[in-house]
């Protein structure tokens, strides 16, 4: 039935703590009618991969996705023909070789360059010194927009995110959000018109405002995924002292704590589709233009999937599972950039921030509709008198 009796959790309980309220309405069906979101909800994880899988019943081409109405039509809100071009015309430098062998060695020395920059400190806020920089300095490298100040571009990024989030909240565009555009896609047009690097090279496929368009989400993308999922992979690990141990003994279950973080708590927490025809799905009436929402957080905490699935354990087996990065056509086109990245940022923190711990009172847990990450991660540390700001 459409329209349940049970108005189900508000956006602001899914955007505080929403895995209590997904966990009850998975146990009442993978499929339920959301009035505050005004469209249906998937909340298990066979159901959100028959979803994403189906562009051709569940597209994200339609005049109400909200990525497309703030910065245009791109890989992220095209499906078909018209999708398959915008993506090939950026995948080169975000495919694995690219990734692990042009870029590997740069963000090494770039994630211990922003350690070292505050080792001495003895203490920091994680996501502002180091999530939120890394991120941003890594997409712009791998875009070929190195002369951009990172600190404009972040305040860019802040802002068109805020205004994405409006819009999935009923809200308008304002006029910050328009000037924020405005001046992203100056920075990205005097880029192509330099005539090298990867923007150059889309521009030679694609027309300026898909070039704009398709850059500003990988962007997005890039700066969402990375900054949300080193900042949370540090909060859980920092936040379990006991593992935090094990990982110090063997470096190599880094890898494990990425991929737990990124199921445990998705940086983008809820992605769109909307309905081409008719279609009943999981006992669920789904009308044409209806629309479906997946939510990846739900999927990825599915306890017959995932066991004890609300607790962070880095040695969960199946922790690959997780549909963080989506699957389907839209599957994340930086999803090897962002797990480098955050094996990376974790791997300087524990060589050069001896002693690391968490301060409980600077870090605040994960929180947001659709994009959730911790709002702070506090950490405190010993100080040597000579503070390595090199690899180790």
């Amino acid at each position: 039935m459409k329209h349940a009796a049970d108005p189900g959790p508000s956006l602001a309980d899914l955007e505080a703590d929403p895995h209590p309220h997904l966990a009850r309405l998975r146990a009442s069906g993978p499929v339920a009618w959301l009035p505050a979101l005004g469209g249906w909800l998937v909340t298990d994880r066979a159901t959100a991969l028959e979803v994403m899988r189906d562009d051709t019943t569940f597209t994200v081409d339609d005049p109400r996705f909200s990525t497309a109405q703030v910065v245009g039509r791109s890989m992220l809100s095209t499906d078909g023909g018209e999708h398959d071009l915008h993506r090939s015309a950026f995948s080169k430098p975000f495919r694995a070789n690219a990734v692990r062998e042009e870029l590997g060695p740069w963000l090494r020395e770039e994630a211990r360059r922003i350690v070292g920059s505050f080792a001495g400190n003895g203490s920091a806020e994680l996501r502002s010194a180091l999530a939120a920089p890394l991120a941003v300095s890594t997409v712009l490298h791998t875009l070929g927009l190195g002369s951009a100040h990172p600190d404009q571009v972040l305040g860019w990024y802040r802002t068109i995110g805020a205004a994405i989030e409006g819009v999935n909240a009923g809200r308008a565009i304002d006029d910050e959000a328009v000037a924020a555009v405005a001046g992203l896609r100056a920075r990205i047009d005097e880029t192509v018109a330099g005539g090298a690097g990867p923007l150059a090279e889309a521009a030679g496929l694609l027309d300026a405002d898909a070039v704009f368009a398709n850059a500003a989400v990988i962007m997005f993308g890039a700066i969402e995924t990375s900054e949300g999922t080193t900042a949370g992979a540090l909060f859980h690990l920092l936040s379990s002292p006991e593992q935090l141990s094990e990982v110090l003994a063997d470096r190599s279950l880094v890898a494990d704590v990425v991929e737990e973080a990124l199921r445990i708590e998705p940086a983008a927490s809820l992605v769109d589709r909307y309905a081409t025809h008719d279609v009943e799905i999981a006992g669920a009436s789904i009308r044409r233009g209806d629309l479906v929402t997946v939510s990846l957080a739900g999927a990825n905490r599915d306890p017959s999937v995932f066991d004890d699935p609300d607790r962070f354990d880095l040695h969960r087996a199946n922790a690959r599972q997780h549909l963080t990065f989506v699957q389907g056509p839209h599957v994340c086109l930086g999803m090897h950039l962002a797990r480098l990245e955050t094996r990376e940022a974790i791997d300087a923190v524990l060589d050069l921030l001896p002693g690391i711990r968490l301060d409980p009172e600077r870090t605040t847990p994960p929180r947001g509709l659709v994009f959730r990450k911790p709002v702070s991660v506090g950490a405190t540390w010993a100080v040597s008198h000579q503070v390595p700001t090199g690899d180790v």
